[in-house]
C-alpha cells in the first residue's frame, strides 16, 4: 500500500477508518457534481497550467450574524466530513462533464479527475454546534487547489442553511424560556424535502424538543410528535358513527364496555357544574365524537385540537368531558392544542377551566394539563405572548423557523488565504469584504466571570494566547479600536477534521444529541448582552497586533495606486 493509499484508508476513505467510520452524505444528491460549473472550469484552467497540485489554503466564514443578532451556531460540518470522506467523482459523472466542458478539454482532464478524492486534502473546523462569530473561520481547508476549489460549492452549501436554520431555532428557544417545549411542525412549509429534513435535523440541535418530521425522526433519531388535524375532527357527524365502545382500564383489569356513554356522562356533570355555569351550553356534538374516537385510539397519548368549532364553548368541554372518563378508567390526557385566535387569551382561560374541573371534581394536577399553541408562530410572537402574559406550555412553530422566513441566507463564503505559503488577500472598496490572509489560527479568550470576551485571529507561527498574560487585541481594520486583554481561560478554536497525509489524529463527529447540549451549553456561557432580541451588545472579533501589521502591508502592497491629472 502506498503512501497516498495508506493515507486514504486510516481517514476512512475506502472503508478505513482510526475511528468510527464516516457514512456517506445523509442525502444521496450530495455528489462531486453538486458544485458550480465555475468550479470545474476553474479546476480545468489549474490543471492546463499545471498548477492543480500547488498547495493552497482557503477559509469558508461569514460576514454578519442573521436575524439582527449579535451569534450564530455553526452547523453542517458533518456532512461535509461525509462528503469529502466519501468524495469520487464516478464514470457516470465523468461523461456528463465531458458533454458539459467545451470540446478543447484534453482527455488527460478527465483521467486527473478519475483518479481524484480528498485523501490529500486536510480540514480543521470549529466543534459543530458552537457560536460562531463573523470573519472567524468556520473551516479552514488546505489541499491541492484543484480538489480544495471543487469543495467550495458543496461546503458553502452545507453549512449555509445549517447554520442559519440552527442559530433561529436556538433564537426561538432563548425568547421562548427553557421552561416551554418547542415542536418543529414545518415539514409541508420547508424550500422541498431537503430543506424539511434538514430543518427538524438543526432546528433540534438548536434547542427544539421534537419534530413532527417521522423521517427526520428515523434518520437522526429525534423524538416525534404529533396528533390530530381539524379534518379528523370535521370528518365525524355525530357520535353513533363510533361503533366499537369499549375501552380496558389502564392496568387492565377491568373493561368500560361503553366508554361513549361515560363521556357523555362527564359531559353532563360538567354541564351541571355551578362553577362552570354559563361558560357553555350545548357542545359541538361531532366534535365529541371526535375527540372521543381518539381518546379510544389512544388512550395514553389524548391531545385534542380544541379550535375546530369554538374553542371555550365546545372544545374545552368536550375535551374535559374525554380527559375526565379517561381518568376514571386510570389513564392521563395529554393535553390540548389552540391553533387560531388570541393564543395570550384562550390559554388563560382554559387554564382557569382546567382549574376549576381539578377542584369540583377531585382530580389531582388536572389544573396542569398542558397547553400546546400552534399558529404561524415566530420570534416575534413569542415575545409578544410573554409580554401579554399567558398559560402555552409548548409551542408547534413550522412556517417562520424552517424558511427562515426573517433572513433568507446567512452568507458563507470561501475565500484563498494562501498558496504556496504566499498569503493572499481579496480587497474591495467594501471593507466589510477583505479578506484576512494567510494561514491562522484563531483562539476564544474568557474573562473573569467566565463570559467569552472575544475571539482573535493570530498568524500560524505566532505564539498563542497565554493565561494571565496581556494581549493586544486589534480589530482588523479599524485603526482606532483596540484592548489589552488579560484571559483568565484560552480555548483554540480550530480542530482537525480531517487530516489528510498530515498524521493529524482525527476529531471524532459527535451524535446529534452531543452537539445540541454543546449548542445549549454554548449559549449558556454567552454573556446576557449579546444573547438580547433588541440592541444586543456586539461581540469582538479581533487580531494579533502582528497580524493587524500584516494585513495592512499586504492590503497596501496589492492596492492598485490610482493616478491624478
Amino acid at each position: 500500500m502506498g503512501e497516498e493509499a495508506a493515507a486514504a484508508a486510516a481517514n476512512g476513505l475506502n472503508g478505513g477508518s482510526p475511528g468510527r467510520a464516516v457514512g456517506g452524505p445523509t442525502n444521496p444528491m450530495v455528489t462531486p457534481l453538486l458544485t458550480d460549473l465555475y468550479q470545474f472550469t476553474m479546476a480545468y484552467a489549474y490543471w492546463k497550467a499545471g498548477k492543480h497540485q500547488e498547495r493552497a489554503v482557503f477559509d469558508l466564514f461569514f460576514r454578519k450574524n442573521p436575524f439582527g443578532g449579535e451569534y450564530t451556531i455553526f452547523a453542517g460540518l458533518e456532512e461535509c466530513i461525509r462528503f469529502i470522506a466519501n468524495f469520487k467523482i464516478t464514470e457516470e459523472e465523468i461523461s456528463f462533464l465531458m458533454q458539459c466542458l467545451p470540446p478543447s478539454c484534453e482527455d488527460g482532464f478527465f483521467d486527473y479527475l478519475r483518479e481524484l478524492d480528498c485523501s490529500d486534502v486536510e480540514v480543521y473546523a470549529i466543534p459543530e454546534g458552537s457560536v460562531v462569530f463573523p470573519k472567524v473561520p468556520l473551516l479552514r481547508v488546505e489541499g491541492p487547489i484543484a480538489v480544495v476549489q471543487l469543495l467550495e460549492t458543496p461546503f458553502v452549501n452545507l453549512i449555509n442553511y445549517a447554520s442559519l436554520v440552527t442559530t433561529n431555532a436556538a433564537r426561538h428557544r432563548f425568547v421562548a424560556g427553557k421552561s416551554k417545549s418547542l415542536l418543529e411542525f414545518g415539514l409541508r412549509r420547508a424550500q422541498g424535502p431537503d430543506g424539511g429534513i434538514g430543518a427538524s435535523k438543526y432546528c433540534y440541535m438548536g434547542g427544539f424538543d421534537a419534530t413532527s418530521n417521522v423521517a427526520a425522526g428515523k434518520l437522526f433519531g429525534i423524538p416525534l410528535r404529533g396528533t390530530h388535524s381539524h379534518a379528523f375532527v370535521s370528518s365525524y357527524m355525530n357520535i353513533d358513527e363510533i361503533a366499537e365502545k369499549s375501552l380496558c382500564s389502564s392496568n387492565g383489569s377491568t373493561t368500560c364496555e361503553d366508554f361513549v356513554s361515560l363521556v357523555q356522562s362527564w359531559l353532563g356533570k360538567i354541564q351541571r357544574s355551578k362553577p362552570l355555569h354559563g361558560i357553555f351550553g350545548e357542545t359541538n356534538q361531532s366534535e365529541l365524537a371526535a375527540f372521543t374516537s381518539y381518546a379510544l385510539a389512544f388512550p395514553t397519548n389524548f391531545l385534542a385540537l380544541v379550535d375546530t368549532y369554538d374553542v371555550m364553548r365546545s372544545g374545552i368541554p368536550n375535551f374535559c368531558a374525554v380527559a375526565l372518563a379517561l381518568h376514571s378508567l386510570g389513564y392521563k390526557a395529554v393535553g390540548i392544542r389552540l391553533d387560531s385566535g388570541d393564543l395570550a387569551y384562550l390559554s388563560c382561560q382554559a387554564r382557569q377551566f382546567f382549574g376549576s374541573v381539578e377542584k369540583e371534581f377531585g382530580v389531582p394536577d388536572f389544573g396542569k394539563t398542558t397547553i400546546t399553541a400552534s399558529n404561524d408562530l415566530n420570534e416575534e410572537t413569542l415575545d409578544a405572548l410573554n409580554k401579554q402574559g399567558h398559560e402555552v406550555d409548548a409551542y408547534g412553530i413550522g412556517t417562520y423557523l424552517v424558511t427562515c422566513y426573517a433572513q433568507a441566507a446567512l452568507g458563507c463564503v470561501f475565500k484563498l488565504v494562501e498558496i504556496n505559503n504566499q498569503p493572499r488577500i481579496k480587497l474591495s472598496e467594501d471593507v466589510s469584504k477583505v479578506s484576512i490572509p494567510c494561514k491562522k489560527r484563531s483562539y476564544r479568550l474568557y474573562g473573569k466571570e467566565g463570559y467569552p470576551l472575544l475571539d482573535i485571529m493570530i498568524g500560524e507561527n505566532e505564539p498563542p494566547p497565554k493565561v494571565g498574560e496581556r494581549i493586544l487585541c486589534r480589530h482588523p481594520f479599524n485603526e482606532s479600536k483596540r484592548a489589552n486583554v488579560v484571559p483568565q481561560h484560552v480555548e483554540e478554536l480550530l480542530k482537525c477534521y480531517w487530516p489528510g497525509l498530515s498524521g493529524k489524529q482525527r476529531e471524532e463527529l459527535p451524535p446529534l444529541e452531543e452537539l445540541r447540549e454543546r449548542c445549549m451549553k454554548q449559549l449558556d456561557q454567552m454573556r446576557p448582552d449579546h444573547m438580547r432580541r433588541l440592541n444586543p451588545t456586539p461581540y469582538k472579533v479581533s487580531v494579533s497586533a502582528k497580524l493587524y501589521d500584516f494585513i495592512h502591508f499586504l492590503w497596501l502592497n496589492e492596492a492598485p495606486v490610482g493616478e491624478l491629472e
